[in-house]
C-alpha cells in the first residue's frame, strides 16, 4: 500500500467520533471569524445573470424520463442551470440577522463548493471561450479568464462545462479535523443539484474521468497560489461535460490547456482573519490530490414517479429539517420505497459502491426493525458473511431486505450522537460503502467520490422527500464504529460514510422567509 493510502485510512480512523470522544475540532464556536459563505474575485468582468424564477419547468416527475426537449446554451437557460442548483433558494431572518438558504444541501449551511463553468463563445457573455466562477450572492458569473479554444468543434453544439472546488476552512472553522469528509459530502450534494437542475432543460452529463486535479486546478486557475490566502486552500473536485444529447465519444481535454493563460488578472477575497492550523486537513487534502479511475458503469432503472408540482417548486422548497414531528411520523409503505428506489440513480457515475442501512420506526404495514436496501446487489453475499451472523436476511423485495424485528428508536438516537432526530421521523438511514476495496482497487481519488455518492444519495432524497410532501436531513455527527459494531462489521471493507432521516418536520415559525434577490426585483 501506498503512502497516500495509509494517509487516507489513518484520516478516516483519526476522525471517527466514538462514545468515549469527538472527532479533534476547536470544541466552540468563533463566532468573530466564522468564514464568509461566499467567494468573490476582484478584478474579474462581471456578468449580473437574469433571474429565473418566472420562468417554467417541467413536472418534477418528468425529468427523469426522456420527454423533455433540450434547451439551447445561451444566458437564459445558463441562469436558470445556475440559479435552481446553486443559487440562494430563501433568506431566513429572525429580525435581527439574515442568513441565506441554498438549493443545494450543506453540512452546518457553511457551503465549502464553489461552481465554475466553461463556456464556449455565447452571445451576450463572450466572443471568446470563458472560464467563470459562480456568484450566487447575486447570481453573477465572474469571468475570471478568457481565450481561443478549438476543442468545441469536436463537442456537440451547446456543450459546456462545470466544475466544482471546495474551499475547506469553510467547514474547518467548526468541524475541525473531521471537516474534510463534510466538504466531500457537499461536493455531492452540490453535483447532484447541478445534474437535476441540468434534467430540468433536457441536458444529458458525464464526469470527466481523464483530467487529473493538477490540470483540474490549472484549469480553474487554483493553482495560482498568489491569488489566494495561503490559509484558504482551494481544492479541485470535479468536472463534468454537459451536453444536449448523449454524447460518449472519448475527448482528449488536454486541448483545454493548449494556448491557456499563464496568470489570471484576478484575486480571490479571503473568507477569514483568524485560522486553526490542523495537520490532518493538509494530510488529506494532499493524500487525495490525484487522478479518477472510472468505475466500471452500472444500469439504473428510471423510476415511475406519481404526477407532481414543478421541478423548480420542489428544488426551492427543499429544506433541512431540525425537528421532527414524532406524534405524525408515519409515512405509507409506497411513499417509503419510492425514495429508496430514488437513489438507485441518484449518482450513476460508474458502478453503485454504497447500500443503505435503514432503522424503520414508522412506515405503514411494515414492522419496526434494522432493514437493508440493496445499491448494488454484487454486495449481498460479501455483506451477509460479514455482517451478524443472527440477522435473518428476510426478502421484502427487490433489493430490500429485513435483518431484524425490533424497536430501533434509542439505538439510532444513541449513534447519530444523541439526536432526537434520528428516532422521531418515519426511518432512518446510514450509507454503508463499500470502503477498503475501493480503495486499494481505484486509488486515492476514491475516497473523495465514496463520499460524493454518499452526498448525491443525500440531495436526492432531499428533493424526493419535498415532491412528497415530507421532510428530511443530513446527519454528519454519527458514532461509526458503534454503528459497524451494531452490524457485525469489524474490518473496514464496509464503512458508514453518511447518515440520514426522512419525517414530518417542525419549523420554527419565529423564523422568517424572505425571497432570494428582492432586492433585484
Amino acid at each position: 500500500m501506498n503512502k497516500k493510502l495509509q494517509d487516507i485510512f489513518k484520516y478516516h480512523e483519526e476522525t471517527k467520533h466514538a462514545h468515549s470522544r469527538y472527532a479533534r475540532s476547536l470544541g466552540y464556536m468563533d463566532w468573530a471569524n466564522q468564514p464568509n459563505p461566499f467567494r468573490s474575485y476582484k478584478g474579474a468582468k462581471v456578468l449580473e445573470l437574469p433571474l429565473a424564477l418566472e420562468y417554467p419547468t417541467p413536472p418534477y416527475h418528468l425529468i427523469f424520463t426522456d420527454e423533455i426537449p433540450s434547451a439551447p446554451l445561451v444566458i437564459n437557460s445558463i441562469s436558470q442551470f445556475l440559479q435552481f442548483s446553486m443559487g440562494i433558494a430563501a433568506i431566513k431572518s429572525n429580525g435581527v440577522d439574515d442568513w441565506a438558504l441554498r438549493c443545494n444541501a450543506s453540512s452546518g449551511n457553511l457551503h465549502p463548493s464553489e461552481a465554475y463553468l466553461i463556456l464556449p463563445p455565447i452571445d451576450s457573455i463572450d466572443t471568446k471561450t470563458t472560464i467563470s466562477h459562480y456568484a450566487p450572492k447575486t447570481h453573477s458569473l465572474e469571468i475570471i479568464n478568457s481565450y481561443d479554444l478549438g476543442m468545441w468543434k469536436s463537442l456537440p453544439k451547446g456543450a459546456f462545462l462545470v466544475a466544482l472546488s471546495s474551499i475547506v476552512y469553510r467547514e474547518v472553522w467548526k468541524y475541525g479535523e473531521r471537516a474534510f469528509r463534510y466538504t466531500q459530502l457537499d461536493a455531492g450534494h452540490a453535483l447532484r443539484s447541478l445534474q437535476i437542475s441540468a434534467k430540468t432543460l433536457g441536458w444529458k452529463y458525464t464526469l470527466v474521468d481523464d483530467i487529473s486535479d493538477k490540470d483540474l486546478a490549472k484549469l480553474l486557475g487554483l493553482s495560482q497560489k498568489n491569488r489566494f490566502n495561503e490559509n484558504e486552500n482551494e481544492i479541485p473536485d470535479i468536472l463534468m461535460l454537459v451536453t444536449p444529447e448523449e454524447f460518449c465519444d472519448k475527448i482528449n481535454f488536454a486541448q483545454l490547456l493548449e494556448y491557456f493563460p499563464s496568470t489570471f488578472n484576478s484575486i480571490a477575497n479571503s473568507i477569514a482573519h483568524n485560522y486553526q492550523k490542523w495537520s490532518l486537513i493538509s494530510l488529506i487534502e494532499e493524500a487525495t490530490f490525484s487522478s479518477r479511475k472510472k468505475p466500471k458503469e452500472q444500469n439504473t432503472p428510471c423510476l415511475q414517479r406519481e404526477p407532481t408540482q414543478e421541478s423548480k417548486q420542489v428544488i426551492m422548497k427543499r429544506r433541512s429539517a431540525q425537528m421532527m414531528d414524532k406524534n405524525k411520523s408515519e409515512i405509507s409503505y409506497t411513499q417509503f420505497m419510492n425514495l429508496l428506489n430514488a437513489t438507485l440513480e441518484s449518482f450513476n457515475q460508474g458502478e453503485n459502491a454504497v447500500d443503505l442501512v435503514i432503522f424503520v420506526h414508522n412506515v405503514a404495514t411494515l414492522q419496526q426493525g434494522l432493514y437493508l436496501f440493496m445499491r448494488n446487489k454484487k454486495h449481498q453475499e460479501t455483506l451477509a458473511d460479514l455482517m451478524n451472523a443472527s440477522f435473518i436476511w428476510e426478502k421484502i423485495e427487490e433489493n430490500f431486505y429485513a435483518l431484524n424485528y425490533s424497536d430501533y428508536k434509542i439505538i439510532s438516537k444513541n449513534i447519530s450522537c444523541n439526536q432526537d432526530i434520528a428516532c422521531d421521523g418515519a426511518f432512518s438511514l446510514g450509507m454503508l460503502s463499500s470502503f477498503s476495496d475501493e480503495l486499494l482497487h481505484y486509488g486515492e481519488h476514491r475516497y473523495k467520490e465514496l463520499y460524493w455518492e454518499c452526498g448525491a444519495i443525500g440531495q436526492q432524497l432531499y428533493l424526493e422527500a419535498t415532491s412528497l410532501g415530507l421532510s428530511a436531513t443530513g446527519i454528519g455527527c454519527y458514532l461509526d464504529d458503534s454503528f459497524h459494531k451494531l452490524l457485525g462489521l469489524q474490518s473496514n471493507r464496509f464503512q458508514s460514510l453518511y447518515h440520514f432521516t426522512v419525517g414530518r418536520g417542525l419549523f420554527d415559525s419565529r423564523v422568517l422567509n424572505k425571497k432570494p434577490y428582492e432586492y433585484r426585483e
